[in-house]
C-alpha cells in the first residue's frame, strides 16, 4: 500500500476535523482503517502543517548566491544589504552562523538552513534533563499539564529554563519522537489518553422520580457566587457492577472528600455521608446539591439527622455540580472505570483525597485546595 500523498493527509485531518470517523476517511479514499490510524498516531491526533512555505522573512537561494558573490568581489555588507533591500544586520548574521566572509558559500549555506528550519525540533524537555525529571515526577503524583506549567512559573520566577507550557508537554506524550517525556507517563493524564480527542456529548441516563425535592432554582444566591464557604456539591463515581464510592467537593475551596459504599443505596448513601460530613465544624456544612439520582431518596431524613438542606439539579444538566463533576473526572485517574470500586478502603479513599487535595488548581489561582480549606477552617474556629 503506497503512503498517503500530501493531499490525501490533508484530506485525512480535513474529514477528521469534520467529525467523520477514521472508518468512513478510509473508505473514501480506498485504504485500509489501520493505515489512516496509523497516520494520525504518528502525530498524536494533531494535525502537523503538512505543507510547508517558506517565508519572505528569510532568506532565498538566489540571495545567498547574491552575498557569496558579493564577499569575493569585496564588497560591504551594508551594500550588499542595499542591494537586496535586507538590513545590514540580516546579512552580518547569515555570514556569522555560515562561517565567516571568507568562506561562505551560498549552497552551504542554503542546505544548513534547511536543515535548521525542519521540524519538529527537539523540545525544551528533551533537551532539559532537569525539567524533564521535574515534569515527569509531576506527572506521575497526577498534575495536569497546565498545573505543572503554572506551578515551574509560580515555584521559579527567575528561572526562565525550566518554565514550560502545558502544549509543549501535551504535544511530548502525544507525538511521538517530538522527545523528552516517557510514552507510558500518557497514562497519568487524566483521560489516560495517548492522542488528542475533540469533545464530545456525554449520554444522559433517566433518573427515577424523587419526592419533595428542593430544585436548585430555590437556593440561595449566597450559594451561586462561592463566596460563602460550607456549600458541597456530591455524586457518585460508579464502577463495575453496583460498586460506587460518593464524593463530595466543597464549592468555595473544591476540597473533596470521599466515603465507600457497600452498594449505592439510598439508605447506605445517607448513612455513610452523613458520618463523613459531620466530621466537619457546623459552619462548613450548610448545603450539598445533588443530581435527580434515586439514591438521594432519603434525602429528607439526612436532612433531619445532618441540619443539612439537599437541593437537587434540573434534569440533564451537570453543569450545574460543575465542581464536583470536574473533580470525578479527575477521580478518574485514581478509580477507573470498570474496576470494583469496594476493593478501596476507607483509608485508601483518604490517601487519594489528599493527593488531590494537594494539587493546585487555575480556579483557585494555582493554590491547592488543602490550602484554601484549611484557611477556610481557621476562620471557623
Amino acid at each position: 500500500m503506497p503512503r498517503f500523498s500530501p493531499e490525501e493527509q490533508t484530506e485525512v485531518w480535513e474529514r477528521l476535523a469534520s467529525g467523520q470517523s477514521m472508518r468512513s476517511i478510509a473508505i473514501r479514499l480506498g485504504r485500509y482503517t489501520s493505515s489512516v490510524r496509523q497516520l494520525v498516531m504518528r502525530t498524536g491526533g494533531v494535525a502537523p502543517p503538512l505543507v510547508r512555505k517558506a517565508s519572505s522573512r528569510f532568506l532565498s537561494l538566489a540571495e545567498r548566491e547574491e552575498i557569496s558573490r558579493g564577499v569575493l568581489t569585496g564588497l560591504s555588507l551594508r551594500t550588499i544589504a542595499q542591494q537586496l533591500h535586507r538590513y545590514p544586520s540580516t546579512i552580518s548574521r547569515e555570514i556569522a552562523r555560515n562561517g565567516s566572509v571568507l568562506s561562505y558559500r551560498a549552497h552551504a549555506a542554503e542546505k544548513a538552513a534547511t536543515i535548521r528550519a525542519r521540524r519538529p525540533k527537539a523540545t525544551k524537555l528533551a533537551l532539559n534533563p532537569a525539567l524533564r525529571a521535574i515534569v515527569e515526577a509531576k506527572l506521575e503524583e497526577k498534575w495536569s499539564p497546565q498545573q505543572i506549567s503554572a506551578w515551574l512559573s509560580m515555584t521559579y520566577p527567575d528561572n526562565k529554563e525550566i518554565h514550560v507550557s502545558h502544549e509543549t508537554i501535551y504535544m511530548s506524550l502525544f507525538v511521538q519522537g517530538r522527545g523528552g517525556l516517557r510514552r507510558e507517563l500518557h497514562k497519568s493524564l487524566r483521560t489516560g489518553r495517548s492522542q488528542r480527542r475533540r469533545k464530545g456529548p456525554h449520554p444522559y441516563e433517566g433518573q427515577g422520580h424523587i419526592p419533595e425535592m428542593v430544585l436548585i432554582s430555590d437556593r440561595p444566591a449566597e450559594i451561586e457566587d462561592r463566596a460563602i464557604p460550607g456549600h458541597w456539591e456530591g455524586d457518585l463515581i460508579m464502577g463495575r457492577g453496583k460498586s460506587s464510592i460518593g464524593t463530595l467537593v466543597e464549592r468555595s475551596t473544591r476540597y473533596v472528600m470521599l466515603f465507600a459504599l457497600e452498594k449505592p443505596t439510598a439508605e447506605n448513601v445517607r448513612v455513610e455521608m452523613t458520618k463523613k460530613i459531620m466530621k466537619l465544624p457546623a459552619q462548613l456544612r450548610k448545603s450539598i446539591t445533588w443530581d435527580q439520582g434515586t439514591e438521594m431518596a432519603q434525602h429528607r431524613q439526612f436532612t433531619i439527622d445532618s441540619g443539612i438542606q439537599i437541593y437537587f439539579c434540573n434534569p440533564r444538566s451537570p453543569w450545574q455540580r460543575g465542581s464536583n463533576e470536574n473533580t470525578n473526572g479527575l477521580l478518574r485517574q485514581y478509580l477507573p472505570k470498570g474496576t470494583d470500586l469496594t476493593a478501596h478502603s476507607e483509608e485508601e479513599l483518604d490517601a487519594i483525597a489528599e493527593e488531590l487535595n494537594n494539587r493546585p488548581r487555575q480556579s483557585l489561582g494555582w493554590v491547592t485546595p488543602l490550602a484554601r480549606f484549611a484557611e477556610v477552617v481557621a476562620t471557623t474556629d
